[in-house]
């Protein structure tokens, strides 16, 4: 599981990454990223994150009965959310690809 302190950093773009995939509601993404061994994000996190999405245009939340239950708030991602995730996910692999040189053991650094 990634340490707390590091998930607020990249919570947003693996909401983005999900969101991608297919629109889904809070409980369900918490769940992807539990089964994803990311973490376990409690509901203070997740729903502040959602709508921070929302408010910057990068989701749009829809109403949606459910079968077990109230009528859930699922999240799409939008456009301008889909160039985030692509210029986001660029930087990220550079820094994980950074990151991997660091740690590498000494003799296996490229």
């Amino acid at each position: 599981m990634m340490p707390k302190p590091w998930l607020h950093g990249f919570l947003d773009l693996c909401l983005l990454a999900m969101l991608r995939e297919r629109a889904d509601y809070g409980y369900g993404l918490a769940q992807r990223l539990a089964a994803a061994g990311v973490a376990d994000v409690p509901g203070g996190t997740l729903y502040p994150a959602l709508l921070r999405l929302e408010e910057q245009g990068l989701a749009v939340p829809s109403w949606a009965p459910s079968e077990s239950g109230p009528r859930r708030k699922y999240y799409e991602i939008t456009p301008a959310g889909l160039s985030v995730l692509a210029e986001q996910s660029a930087q990220w692999a550079r820094f994980r690809s950074g990151v991997d040189i660091l740690l590498a053991p000494v003799g296996e650094a490229q």
